[in-house]
């Protein structure tokens, strides 16, 4: 199966999965950020920290956005832990952060027993500009891998620097959603036929680069109405690869 959804817990849906099944660990978790103070950091919902007031989106929210720092720290250990056990020996994690939690989130990829071997920035540019200030225009993907990476398997030369804005109008179904254009860039870090695995798959952005990309794909998500449109969009995707295929086959 080229594809399999979970809706649950990560932690307790990572648990179950066997030792040694993926190849790469691509995934956004929760911030827990986007704000001044801690009481804005733990009182506030994901939309009213990462959507503007007046743009009026109807996207809901989602949980787990609410951990103060220390908390986000050993949730994350604890997690990347699961997570590394799941990954084979060589392979890679790429974790999404923001600039201030990008301290708390290199401590805990680290902690949780994986080598960091640096952090590649996305720029967005369609941010606002802050007058007197400089532009909140980037977010971070700390990466590394299980022990020493065979670069004979996936002799790829991939770029540390990735420039696309978020979806937009209909195209946008998640409130921090990534655009699909980077993640396929992302994905290309995993062996050719791999599994990736996304443990925060939110609308299911990773697993949709990921087929398109032709790879395997485990996703988990804990929100029901974001896994049932992460469902839909692998289904959709799965069904075009395999039309795009067959089109080759018989041409």
């Amino acid at each position: 199966m080229p594809f399999s959804l979970h809706q649950g817990d990560a932690l307790s849906v990572l648990a179950t999965l066997p030792d040694d099944c993926v190849d790469s660990v691509i995934t956004d978790p929760p911030y827990n950020s986007g704000g001044r103070t801690a009481k804005e950091r733990t009182s506030r919902s994901a939309k009213q920290k990462y959507t503007s007031s007046d743009a009026q989106h109807a996207l809901p929210d989602f949980i787990g956005e609410n951990m103060d720092q220390r908390s986000y720290t050993l949730w994350l250990t604890q997690i990347m832990t699961e997570a590394h056990r799941a990954t084979k020996i060589g392979g890679t994690a790429l974790l999404f952060t923001d600039w201030r939690q990008l301290p708390a989130t290199t401590d805990a990829f680290q902690a949780a027993g994986w080598l960091w071997l640096g952090v590649l920035t996305w720029h967005k540019p369609q941010a606002r500009p802050q007058k007197g200030k400089f532009r909140q225009d980037c977010e971070y993907i700390v990466w590394g891998a299980k022990g020493k990476i065979d670069a004979s398997r996936n002799p790829v030369y991939l770029p540390g620097l990735y420039s696309a804005s978020q979806p937009s109008g209909k195209d946008r179904k998640h409130i921090t959603q990534k655009p699909v254009e980077v993640m396929r860039e992302l994905v290309k870090i995993a062996p050719p036929g791999g599994t990736v695995l996304d443990f925060c798959a939110g609308s299911g952005s990773t697993g949709v680069a990921a087929l398109l990309e032709g790879y395997d794909f485990i996703g988990v998500e804990k929100t029901q109405h974001y896994a049932s449109i992460a469902a839909d969009r692998l289904t959709q995707t799965l069904r075009e690869t395999l039309t795009q295929d067959d089109l080759v086959l018989t041409a």
